[in-house]
């Protein structure tokens, strides 16, 4: 009854409603970002200080202090009280040169592809909500450009979460055909790929966004099954591929967050992976519908080679997440998985963590946190977690490329 007399007292129909919701949440959000990042809401990464980029370089603080004083490599900011810092850029810039003076540690300093090898594309999936997986993507991305990888990240959500994250709000920052649906769409206004890939604030990562509009290709593609005798390259399990192989030359590893469906973008995400990435958060609820998405990932994937695609994944990992290692049935669970799958599950394990929650309150990673502003014991513990699940794929990258 209530509610009868609230919809006659404002005459709004549902749809109305929830546009109006949705907007003035869009409009708040946008107050939010101008507020966090003046003057133009849009992010910029902190600089890190010496001891910290001589961690992500591999060295000692020592040595980096010793080629500053001698006037080697790039020079830091000198703050109050002698303390140095370094742009992200910064360090990147002393990778390359500690590799020309140092040849011999050439691959210790420069870890991206080499030569001939394999461009490594990463689809990070899985169906259900919850499992953290635009977090595992995030931080994936972010760890690897530290090791001076050159990163391409590729929301494939609709929701664009990833996007949020990297400083943009899909309603307002996006606009038409910006998202990677410009790059595999079937009608004339299909663009390059390059037209779609943004810089980032984050050096060494480039974004294709997402948006709503990538929702578009779930519904066209039936459509275009039906009016056009695709072949080839044309296959809709195959425009993915087809778009990152413009660009691939440009990177070292393509991380795609693909949409919380097994729907055609996953598809298409799948076919172009090499490698898989299946988040698991360790609740028994979360691990049944992880057997419902293998279940039907197997029956789809099958019908796509079927048809000609090929899925032939250098790794696959299930990747545990926002693990409580003191919760008794969360450890039986993942001893299970252990159990089930052996190496395919991940040694580490992405605990669970409020310094991970506070840095995403104001869509920031750890890696852009100061780690006094969410408690250094909370960050420190936090941070070798993430680290040691990203070093461990980053090994599993680096023995696809025979290192």
């Amino acid at each position: 009854m209530a509610q009868q007399a609230e919809k006659q007292t404002t005459g709004e129909t549902t749809s109305k409603r929830i546009a109006r919701h949705a907007g003035v949440l869009s409009a708040q959000l946008r107050q939010l970002g101008t507020a966090l990042f003046p003057p133009a809401a849009s992010k910029g990464l902190r600089s890190f200080t010496s001891g910290e980029a001589a961690r992500i370089l591999g060295v000692s603080d020592g040595y980096l202090r010793q080629l500053s004083l001698d006037g080697q490599g790039p020079i830091p900011t000198i703050g109050t009280g002698g303390r140095r810092s370094y742009r992200l850029a910064q360090i990147n810039e002393m990778r390359n040169y500690l590799a020309d003076v140092r040849p011999r540690e050439t691959l210790t300093f420069k870890q991206g592809r080499q030569h001939d090898d394999k461009l490594q594309v990463i689809a990070v999936t899985n169906f259900k909500g919850g499992s953290a997986k635009t977090t595992t993507s995030l931080y994936l991305a972010q760890y690897l450009a530290l090791q001076g990888i050159r990163v391409l990240a590729i929301d494939l959500d609709p929701q664009a979460s990833l996007s949020a994250m990297f400083g943009y709000q899909p309603e307002f920052d996006i606009a038409e055909n910006e998202t990677l649906y410009g790059a595999i769409r079937y009608d004339e206004h299909r663009r390059p790929m390059s037209e779609v890939v943004r810089k980032t604030y984050f050096d060494g990562i480039d974004l294709v966004p997402g948006n709503l509009e990538l929702m578009e290709f779930e519904h066209h593609t039936p459509r275009a099954m039906i009016e056009r005798n695709t072949r080839g390259h044309d296959l809709f399990f195959r425009r993915v591929a087809s778009a990152i192989d413009q660009v691939g030359n440009e990177y070292d590893v393509v991380v795609i967050d693909c949409p919380p469906q097994l729907g055609y973008l996953t598809l298409g995400a799948l076919n172009a992976a090499t490698a898989m990435l299946i988040t698991v958060h360790p609740q028994m609820v979360d691990v049944a519908s992880m057997n419902q998405f293998l279940l039907m990932t197997s029956e789809l994937i099958t019908v796509v080679e079927e048809a000609g695609g090929r899925l032939d994944h250098d790794f696959i990992r299930y990747v545990v997440t926002r693990h409580d290692p003191n919760d008794v049935p969360e450890t039986q669970i993942v001893a299970l998985l252990r159990n089930l799958f052996g190496s395919d599950v991940l040694k580490s394990t992405a605990w669970k963590s409020t310094a991970v929650a506070n840095a995403g309150l104001t869509k920031q990673s750890l890696y852009e946190l100061d780690r006094s502003s969410v408690g250094r014991a909370a960050y420190d513990r936090a941070l070798e977690s993430v680290d040691a699940v990203n070093a461990e794929i980053l090994d599993l990258i680096k023995g696809v490329w025979g290192r």
